[in-house]
């Protein structure tokens, strides 16, 4: 949990700053330019890590000043330590995968995880199991896991006729990487799109977390229900149409992935509600906690639509460059409004409704998000993105063939 809040959305979140520079750069006639985005994201990101890894480095003292066990804090540094050498791999295969995407390649890091997935199931095994290392044999194969997925997917771009093909590959630039303005221009993009990964993330954590204060009972139920989500993501095509100059290709782009994602949100609503008094037994044996996630199923169930259209909508603002009005619909939504009303019905003595009232915060939170971020997107004036994405490609073309005369 705390890798992922922590570290992994700098991964996740740095890099739609590509999904806006890289998706625009490809279709609006520099296409070559989208190997300089690409660079440039790994190495911004993998310094914006460093305090990260700094943090993870020192974090016993930080979680015992916030009263956690000793024991606990130790292991916790220790575990996340060894997960620092997997980190410039995990960030290297988000990047080179959003770098794919740009290019309308979206099967490829699909296939490497699903080649890579029973590796990292053998190498937790053996490592946690059959060598001295115990639990630390979980942040070892974890690490090996992101490198050989980094790899893997870099050979296969390498070797991609595809890819060859698009020629956006203009070998290293490190001076066009490090020019301050267009580093100052991706890091305006990947900060709040951290923040719009991050905060939400965070904010299923915090529910986690008043979960475990429940009981054991509700915490399992808690990760019962969270095992179930839907996201359809539009960024990389809406990106595409912005810098391909097509502002009634974009705005139906978007609008039919938010279609998608609320025909989709409705599917998983009917059968989750159809097999609610069921669906714990995929996970637990235990009759309490199959009829828990029963009684709380309806409101995940009717999340699932508002969650479809929040990851649609999300996509299609950091197609666009907006990533800025994401995390701000997050931290309003679920910092302001859903954990304090959240929090309040699950303890309160007057309400005490345990997992439900936690989840009712998080429902409104994400119906909050995901309206609101479709109004935004209803809204677009998309002959002013389109606009707005020239202006970014024109001023990094001219910004390259400055630096190359």
């Amino acid at each position: 949990m705390l890798a992922f809040v922590t570290g992994w959305c700098v991964a996740l979140g740095g890099t739609t700053a590509l999904d806006t520079l890289g998706s625009q750069a490809f279709t609006g006639g520099n296409a070559k330019d989208l190997s300089v985005h690409f660079q440039r994201c790994i190495v911004l990101l993998w310094i914006l890590f460093i305090p990260v890894g700094a943090f993870w480095w020192f974090s016993e003292p930080i979680l015992l000043a916030l009263g956690q066990s000793a024991l606990l804090s130790r292991d916790v540094q220790t575990f996340l330590r060894v997960l620092i050498i997997g980190a410039p791999g995990y960030i290297g295969f988000e990047s080179l995968k959003k770098y794919l995407q740009c290019q309308g390649i979206m099967g490829a890091s699909t296939a490497v995880l699903v080649f890579i997935f029973p590796i990292n199931i053998g190498l937790n095994i053996v490592l946690v199991h059959y060598t001295t290392l115990g639990i630390i044999g979980s942040p070892v194969a974890l690490s090996l896991t992101y490198w050989l997925c980094f790899g893997l997917l870099s050979l296969w771009t390498l070797s991609s006729s595809a890819h060859r093909q698009n020629a956006t590959w203009d070998g290293f630039q490190l001076s066009a990487i490090f020019h301050p303005r267009s580093c100052y221009l991706f890091v305006k993009l990947a900060i709040p799109g951290i923040l719009m990964v991050g905060t939400e993330w965070a904010a299923f954590e915090i529910v986690a977390l008043a979960a475990g204060r429940l009981g054991s009972l509700p915490l399992a139920a808690q990760s019962v229900i969270m095992t179930t989500d839907q996201r359809v993501a539009a960024s990389a095509r809406v990106g595409n149409l912005i810098g391909a100059k097509s502002p009634t290709g974009a705005k139906n782009a978007a609008h039919t992935s938010a279609l998608i994602s609320v025909v989709v949100g409705l599917v998983v609503m009917i059968v989750m509600m159809a097999t609610k008094d069921v669906y714990g037994y995929l996970f637990s044996d235990d009759v309490d906690v199959v009829k828990l996630v029963a009684r709380v199923m309806p409101l995940v169930a009717s999340f699932q639509v508002a969650d479809g259209l929040a990851g649609s909508c999300g996509g299609v603002l950091r197609g666009q460059g907006r990533q800025h009005l994401g995390a701000l619909f997050n931290c309003v939504a679920y910092y302001i409004l859903a954990l304090p009303l959240g929090i309040t019905l699950a303890f309160s003595p007057r309400t005490a409704l345990g997992l439900q009232g936690l989840w009712i915060g998080q429902v409104v939170a994400l119906f909050i998000v995901g309206f609101g971020e479709y109004y935004v997107v209803w809204r677009s004036d998309w002959e002013l993105e389109i606009r707005r994405g020239a202006e970014r490609n024109e001023e990094e073309a001219k910004r390259r063939l400055r630096l190359n005369m």
